[in-house]
């Protein structure tokens, strides 16, 4: 069997990563940056390129501008605001995500960083918080496959089935090549509903468009986008089964043994849009591991601070 070059590529090797961001100093370096790549803009007055002056409180390094004399830590307005926790440990959680095959789990991600489990769930979650804003406005065209999904099973003594209160739908979108293979994948938590798949195929569907899907009656929308290439499929025969739906079978296939090995007791309908996007990111990024450590750490850098209020807050779901 031939080997996979997307999936056996050699990534950033631990002792690189130490390397380049083994340090406090090296951390801030990198966050300066990538915040600021043409020179330091003052959070408060707005000047570029303004002259400054660098000290440290605690740990913390500041800069102040010359200009209207304001103070700003460098990790201030970023997804590290507030923490107590060094750089260093934030940097080690995003090479650890990012290169990880499958998703890790809270528990083994504060036992790698030696911190504690309510500290390593809540920075896990603002780190997907960040994957989820940078991926929303995926765009997928051409030959796309479709299919629905749930997430979560039947609780004890509660309903079997579609009805179970455990189950959260979502809708799995890949774009493929011509000859089926996957290229980029979205994925949304929606109700299988003929106005939430328009809504879904409004925002991640572009032209020149092929979807091809099962006969999910709300599926039937996306003629209205492009071509739909739709195969009626019999009870009892999952699309899985046919070979026009390999990629999007397997994508799901992948979610689903990622989220049950990481994942034996998450609450699906409150958290499933993080953890959906997770997956969608790094999905996304899988042809280049030596470049996807640093676009997350970037963005993280540029991206608004979440408190816990804000993460522990659930979404608007189905």
């Amino acid at each position: 069997m031939a080997m996979n070059r997307v999936q056996f590529q050699p990534g950033p090797t631990m002792h690189k990563f130490m390397e380049l961001y083994g340090t406090q100093d090296k951390c801030e370096a990198a966050v300066i940056g990538w915040r600021w790549p043409k020179g330091y803009v003052c959070p408060s007055c707005g000047q570029e390129g303004v002259s400054f002056s660098s000290f440290r409180r605690g740990s913390l390094l500041y800069r102040q501008c010359s200009g209207c004399h304001f103070q700003c830590s460098v990790i201030a307005g970023t997804v590290f605001e507030a923490t107590k926790l060094p750089l260093t440990i934030w940097f080690l959680a995003m090479h650890l995500l990012t290169q990880a095959k499958t998703n890790m789990s809270m528990l083994e991600l504060s036992r790698h960083l030696g911190v504690s489990y309510p500290s390593a769930w809540l920075m896990k979650h603002k780190l997907m918080e960040v994957m989820r804003l940078r991926e929303d406005s995926r765009q997928l065209s051409g030959r796309v496959e479709l299919d629905d999904g749930y997430l979560g099973g039947q609780r004890s003594g509660g309903k079997a089935g579609r009805g179970s209160e455990n189950k959260v739908p979502f809708v799995t979108a890949v774009q493929t090549t011509e000859s089926g293979e996957a290229q980029f994948v979205c994925l949304a938590q929606l109700p299988f509903t003929k106005e939430a798949v328009t809504a879904f195929v409004d925002k991640s569907l572009v032209r020149p468009l092929t979807v091809v899907s099962d006969g999910l009656a709300c599926f039937t929308v996306t003629a209205k986008a492009g071509v739909h290439d739709r195969i009626v499929i019999s009870a009892g025969n999952p699309s899985a089964g046919y070979a026009r739906f390999n990629a999007v079978s397997t994508a799901q296939s992948n979610l689903k043994t990622a989220m049950s090995g990481a994942y034996p007791s998450i609450k699906f309908a409150k958290y499933a849009h993080r953890y959906l996007a997770e997956f969608q990111y790094r999905f996304n990024r899988r042809f280049d591991m030596r470049a996807i450590f640093a676009t997350l750490a970037c963005v993280a850098s540029r991206s608004q601070p979440r408190n816990q209020q804000f993460i522990r807050a659930a979404e608007v779901g189905c």
